[in-house]
């Protein structure tokens, strides 16, 4: 598994996305969770309360907060199985959203057939209510964030088991300085454009090996390059990330990113001996503190409470 110090983890937690592993993680088994000793505490972590939450609470659709620290209000699914796209790990019930993050995915999926792409097979989502996770994430709090996997979809309708255990395909070559040539197609490169290229995309986070193939293969199409970033893990899914809802004056949108296509040096440092390569910690990396209800926004705490 990756090392990662405080310092970056700080740095992950202030950009709203967190190291996801190379492969996903294991699944959240599907059954009840045990009684919290006292919910009411104020130092209940909030992942606790939001995980217990199996339903969505029926207010008017609301993103709250920001993409690492927030909650979701009147969250719609996203079906399980479309014409284009069927969703993974249904155990953790994940596949919630805005309706403006669900109406996305159904629209790429479409897209997604005219370059060539069977049909998107679609992993974490949001929680019913949005909220922090128990595992995996640090963004993924106020339903506008879905994570898509770039392996394509079968022409079948994949089984409850082979949901929860089939594992994507690994896109970065042994040494991490491309991607790997037996498994890359241009089809992604397709696929991750016509995402991009959507109105309603905000930002899309990639492995640095990725966004370099990308780079090599845009042609003089290159606009689009702009939303598309490098960010740790992603080997095997790219994710994608919404701007906020005109419905939503509580949601706190992302920084802009920096102007242009983000193919130069700034590529350099991912495929730097101390990325690919870090030393070992001198001491242990102290955890970091779990958010509770008083680090997220006070509507929040309506939302998870709502009967």
């Amino acid at each position: 598994m990756m090392r990662v110090s405080p310092c970056l983890l700080l740095a992950l937690f202030l950009a709203g996305t967190s190291p996801a592993l190379p492969q996903d993680p294991g699944t959240v088994e599907d059954k009840p969770l045990p009684p919290l000793a006292n919910p009411d505490s104020a130092s209940t972590p909030a992942r606790e309360l939001f995980a217990r939450k199996r339903e969505p609470v029926p207010l008017a659709a609301r993103a709250i907060g920001f993409y690492s620290s927030g909650c979701l209000a009147g969250a719609v699914a996203l079906p399980i199985n479309g014409p284009t796209w069927q969703v993974m790990r249904l155990s953790r019930n994940r596949n919630w959203g805005h309706p403006d993050l669900v109406a996305f995915l159904e629209r790429l999926a479409e897209k997604a057939k005219k370059v060539g792409w069977n049909g998107l097979l679609v992993g974490d989502m949001s929680q019913p209510r949005g909220g922090p996770m128990l595992s995996g994430h640090a963004s993924h709090q106020v339903g506008l964030d879905a994570d898509i996997w770039l392996t394509p979809m079968p022409d079948r309708t994949l089984s409850r088991e082979e949901r929860e255990f089939m594992s994507a395909v690994n896109m970065v070559r042994e040494d991490r300085l491309d991607v790997d040539p037996n498994v890359w197609t241009h089809e992604r490169t397709e696929l991750i454009r016509a995402a991009a290229r959507d109105a309603e995309v905000e930002r899309i986070f990639v492995n640095a090996a990725i966004k370099k193939a990308l780079c090599r293969e845009a042609g003089p199409d290159r606009d689009w390059l702009a939303k598309v970033r490098p960010w740790w893990g992603h080997d095997y899914h790219f994710h994608v990330r919404i701007y906020c809802p005109v419905d939503s004056p509580q949601c706190k949108p992302q920084p802009p990113p920096e102007p242009g296509d983000g193919c130069g040096h700034e590529l350099d440092y991912w495929f730097s001996d101390a990325v690919l390569h870090p030393a070992p910690p001198t001491e242990p990396a102290k955890p970091k503190p779990s958010l509770t209800m008083a680090n997220l926004p006070a509507a929040c705490r309506q939302v998870l409470i709502a009967p």
